[in-house]
């Protein structure tokens, strides 16, 4: 565990708001609801080389936006030399939109981060993308669908280097909750992460409790089968007895430090971060 983060006490809402002023906010995009923001971690170590970017997006099937899920990631991640981002994205309760909504702001983050690397001091080829639930799914889509927007973007790609999964939402049909926050039945299917499985995907690593009720292990592991199948590398680390929470800084330090250090070493072994000694001695 890094330093800075040991000096991080159990938190809850309010102590990671606290955290979330630290970071420098960005607006990413003007949407007709209204501006979104991302709250960007710079690295304390000073160098000129461009950094990796992470980039996580929070769980909670895009109802309250809970950007403050992932800073201690995030500070983590930093320390480590990477910039790192804790994105907002439309919701129902900040913007009343749903799904579809906030797949497209994970895009034009993704674009926005690569159209401002020099500003940032990102490498536009070393970014990252992490999330829970509805936000891995963001990312997934950012990933798995074909860009057809592409060109309107100004030729700039949102396809990741990497994803970090965390409890995520796989099957956006059999989980009601989340088909809920799309049109129909029709478009939950198609952005469906089971049925978007195919070659030549970014490597992944996701963190799943075999207890989790809200997203169930069965669709983690099925897409995990999928993935092999097509020659991907995917790798899945299973929680026994854990639920859907398992892996936040509040909720469990144990599991906390154990998902974020094999975070860090797969993106180590990728060679998006480099290596740290501290976690290579453990």
């Amino acid at each position: 565990m890094t330093q800075v983060l040991k000096r991080v006490a159990p938190i809850g809402e309010e102590r990671d708001r606290e955290i979330l002023k630290d970071a420098a906010t960005y607006v990413y995009a003007e949407r007709p609801e209204g501006p979104v923001q991302a709250h960007v971690y710079f690295p304390t170590q000073e160098d000129a080389a461009p950094r990796p970017a992470v980039i996580f997006f929070h769980g909670g099937f895009w109802d309250i936006p809970t950007p403050t899920q992932f800073v201690p990631h995030c500070l983590h991640f930093a320390s480590r030399g990477a910039v790192t981002i804790t994105a907002e994205t439309r919701t129902s309760k900040s913007h009343d939109t749903g799904a579809m909504e906030a797949i497209e702001d994970a895009r034009d983050l993704v674009r926005w981060v690569r159209e401002k690397a020099d500003e940032l001091n990102v490498d536009p080829d070393r970014v990252v993308l992490g999330g829970a639930a509805g936000g891995a799914l963001q990312a997934l889509m950012t990933t798995i669908p074909r860009d057809k927007a592409l060109e309107a973007s100004g030729g700039i790609n949102c396809r990741a280097q990497a994803l970090l999964l965390f409890s995520p939402l796989i099957d956006s049909v059999s989980v009601t909750k989340a088909m809920e926050r799309f049109e129909s039945r029709k478009q939950a299917r198609s952005h469906n992460a089971l049925r978007k499985a195919r070659r030549k995907l970014p490597p992944m690593i996701a963190f799943h409790g075999k207890a989790d009720r809200i997203t169930p292990f069965a669709h983690i592991d099925k897409f995990r089968r999928k993935m092999a199948f097509r020659r991907n590398r995917f790798e899945l680390i299973d929680f026994e007895r854990a639920d859907h929470s398992f892996f936040n800084f509040n909720v469990s330090h144990d599991r906390f430090e154990a998902t974020i250090g094999a975070a860090d070493r797969f993106l180590v072994d990728l060679g998006i971060l480099e290596e740290d000694p501290e976690l290579a001695a453990n």
